[in-house]
């Protein structure tokens, strides 16, 4: 008997595990980064200790709830209940995300959801409400916004020439009825393909107009100005600017002092994908001699002088100015006789770049030494650009410069058209520099005798001063031996540099030097915590960092820098400023040496 009682009892609570359901609902499983994701996390029975998953470690931010719903109901008899948490959610990044588990306690046992795998893809045009289940029409333009906010990017020219400047500008709509508390950068658009440079507009400085959109009043502000010149023809996507904007809306409630109720809700926009149809410069009439330049040029020769004596070196600059892609494009090279050598020109830049795109002056100065008396002609020098506004190719010709070289700093004789004569020695370019050795380095024709010279004597004591120098260099060695946390130090700076030097090779080359950046970086977390390349996300990185006693201030600073070489590769950036994520890059990866166990 009391056997069945225990297998009846068994199979009771076998039942009863049986029936417990809790599982995790989404409103989609496909999305794109300006929309919202709606999870409900459902269970038939009174469950207690519910703890969420953390959204945030899988790319995922909480933009509304947590909201409870419990429902029980009595159907011929049976009894049903139900209880779900509820969140909308909005995601942080693209590509392949899973919300995990979430559990739950009742009757002494723990209960787990299912993963639920989320594909977040680029922005889309149209709004998907989690709450009401349904999609919003797409809208003519591109533009995106609820609740009276509509971010909107106006592009100047979409069907442009390559190197031709175009114009964004990144518009936020406020209609009268709301009001914005404050906004954040959720997503950066990216400029592939592209040559750009972005200005953005403090709050502080805003300038704020009423105008209408679509009908009815708004506020509109400009946010920021992006000027961009296409590097290559064919469809170029721009991918959105996306906000999150903390807007204060009316619930259409009155309260008890007769005004409206308002509430803070947080509210994602997006300006929308934009596509540049970028054309081909024509290849009819162009020149062999074209380097990219397009827009509306002037162009100059100057020498400096016509006129050298006793070798004097002479400046040459080749100088364009106007309107263009002043920065994409090279100089040509002046071509000058055998007799003067031309040596590395130094470049310099004058340009300013606002929403009509480049404006100024770009010029290389060469250096001229003459090698040879004489007078010698430069040949015109040609430069070819596109002119935008003709839409046809244009060259500028420099005049002819003659040089007249009075004295012969070579000792060699050269013809009067700038050309060597037949049977005379070739000038060597070495001599113009002759006369910089002035002194001279003579030596005795005759030798003293070896012994009781002073080398004698010299090697004589050398030992008996050589043996407490030993000594010292010995305890100096010792002592740094000792040196625990001085040599550590400098083992790090080491492995950081050794780590580094691929990207120190291209301080010249801004986009080699963040790409051999972001390597160095990635392979110095492969070769410290043992992952792969494929794991490196953000959240993965930090959470093995931190669980090896990390900094977390320098662990935020590695994220950034890492997050800051893909932008940097597209933006406008200085020398100093390449230098300095070289500097910050070291110091970064000795800190992580010396804090990680």
């Amino acid at each position: 008997m009391k056997r069945i009682v225990l297998i009846l009892a068994i199979l009771g609570c076998n039942l009863l595990v049986a029936q417990v359901q809790f599982e995790a609902k989404v409103s989609k499983t496909s999305l794109g980064i300006n929309e919202r994701l709606r999870v409900d996390f459902t269970m038939n029975i009174d469950g207690d200790n519910f703890d969420p998953p953390n959204f945030e470690a899988s790319g995922f931010r909480i933009v509304g709830g947590p909201s409870q719903m419990v429902s029980q109901s009595w159907v011929n008899g049976r009894s049903s209940f139900n209880k779900s948490y509820s969140y909308v959610l909005m995601p942080m990044k693209k590509g392949n995300a899973f919300i995990k588990q979430a559990t739950i306690e009742y009757n002494g046992q723990i209960y787990k959801s299912t993963p639920v795998k989320i594909n977040v893809g680029e922005a889309v045009d149209d709004q998907y409400d989690p709450y009401n289940q349904r999609r919003q029409p797409p809208r003519a333009i591109t533009a995106v916004g609820k609740e009276g906010v509509h971010l909107v990017a106006e592009v100047s020219n979409p069907n442009p020439y390559v190197n031709e400047p175009i114009t964004i500008l990144y518009k936020i709509y406020v209609n009268s009825r709301t009001t914005v508390a404050g906004w954040r950068e959720a997503a950066k658009p990216k400029y592939e393909n592209f040559w750009s440079q972005s200005e953005s507009i403090d709050a502080d400085n805003l300038k704020i107009v009423n105008t209408t959109y679509k009908g009815e009043s708004y506020r509109m502000a400009v946010l920021r100005r992006t000027v961009l010149y296409p590097q290559k023809d064919g469809n170029l996507v721009i991918e959105p600017l996306s906000l999150d904007v903390e807007v204060e809306v009316p619930t259409g409630q009155i309260n008890r002092f007769g005004e409206i109720e308002k509430v803070i809700q947080n509210k994602r926009v997006s300006a929308g994908s934009n596509v540049i149809k970028a054309k081909a410069l024509p290849e009819k009439g162009k020149p062999d001699d074209f380097k990219g330049a397009v827009g509306t040029f002037d162009f100059v020769v100057m020498p400096s002088s016509t006129i050298s004596q006793n070798g004097e070196s002479i400046d040459l600059v080749v100088s364009v100015s106007g309107k263009g892609n002043l920065k994409l494009f090279d100089l040509p090279k002046p071509q000058t006789p055998t007799a003067l050598e031309l040596y590395e020109p130094e470049h310099n830049e004058n340009v300013t770049t606002t929403v009509a795109g480049m404006t100024g002056s770009i010029s290389d100065k060469y250096t001229v030494v003459p090698q040879s008396k004489g007078n010698f002609m430069i040949k015109p020098v040609r430069f070819t650009y596109f002119d935008i506004i003709s839409k046809s190719y244009k060259t500028l010709s420099s005049q002819p410069i003659e040089i007249k070289v009075l004295d012969d700093p070579s000792g060699a004789i050269a013809s009067q058209n700038g050309s060597n004569n037949r049977g005379k020695q070739p000038v060597q370019v070495s001599k113009s520099f002759a006369f910089i050795k002035q002194k001279t380095n003579l030596q005795p024709t005759q030798s003293d005798a070896f012994l009781g010279s002073g080398l004698f004597y010299t090697l004589l004591f050398l030992p008996l001063f050589a043996i407490p120098l030993l000594v010292f260099i010995r305890r100096r060695k010792e002592a740094q031996e000792a040196d625990f946390v001085g040599n550590k130090l400098k083992r790090t700076n080491a492995l950081a540099k050794k780590y580094l030097s691929e990207a120190k090779l291209h301080l010249n080359n801004k986009e080699a030097f963040y790409i051999s950046l972001e390597r160095a970086m990635h392979n110095f977390l492969k070769a410290k915590l043992s992952i792969e390349t494929s794991e490196m996300s953000k959240e993965r990185i930090t959470e093995i960092l931190l669980s090896r006693k990390a900094n977390p201030e320098t662990v935020s600073e590695f994220i950034a820098l890492t997050e800051n070489c893909e932008f940097a590769r597209y933006a406008p950036s200085t020398s100093v400023t390449i230098q300095h994520d070289y500097d910050q890059a070291v110091q970064i990866i000795s800190d992580l040496e010396k804090q990680i166990m």
